[in-house]
């Protein structure tokens, strides 16, 4: 496994929206939902905690798809459809971008895994902490602390 190096830049499938980080993850996820099932098409969606200050879209213009819903916003590519990052209302302090979105991913390894009560059978992740729903909100903060020191 390789290690995040910052900047570091990416984008969706075609490369009609293209993205960069500069700021080290607060935490990494996978999520066994049925909604992320549904919407990856997969065993489960991973995603990368960065603070909104160290993300910028530097080329194309992303539009909200997926759960179209009051609290979170799946950002697209218009093109190609890859679901790309999401956003959640008031929580505008960090954004959960896909890490396969970057061109490098090869540094990433879920630190959490969530909704495991829904996850397939077969779906292993090596998460080092396990939920059946989401943590606790005061989880958070330590989650997020040991995940970064383990990464620092």
């Amino acid at each position: 496994m390789s290690q995040l190096n910052l900047p570091s830049e990416g984008g969706c499938r075609c490369g009609r929206v293209r993205l960069k980080i500069s700021a080290r993850p607060l935490l990494t996820m996978a999520c066994h939902c049925t909604g992320c099932q549904t919407m990856s098409s997969s065993a489960f969606s991973l995603s990368v905690a960065i603070p909104s200050e160290g993300f910028e879209i530097t080329s194309g213009e992303p539009v909200v798809g997926g759960l179209h819903g009051a609290m979170s916003h799946h950002y697209f590519c218009p093109h190609c459809m890859t679901w790309m990052f999401t956003k959640t209302e008031g929580m505008e302090w960090f954004v959960n971008l896909r890490p396969t979105m970057l061109d490098d991913a090869s540094w990433f390894t879920p630190f959490i895994e969530t909704w495991t009560r829904e996850k397939l059978a077969f779906a292993q992740t090596g998460a080092t902490h396990s939920y059946e729903a989401l943590p606790e909100m005061q989880d958070y903060e330590k989650l997020t602390k040991d995940y970064m020191a383990k990464n620092a």
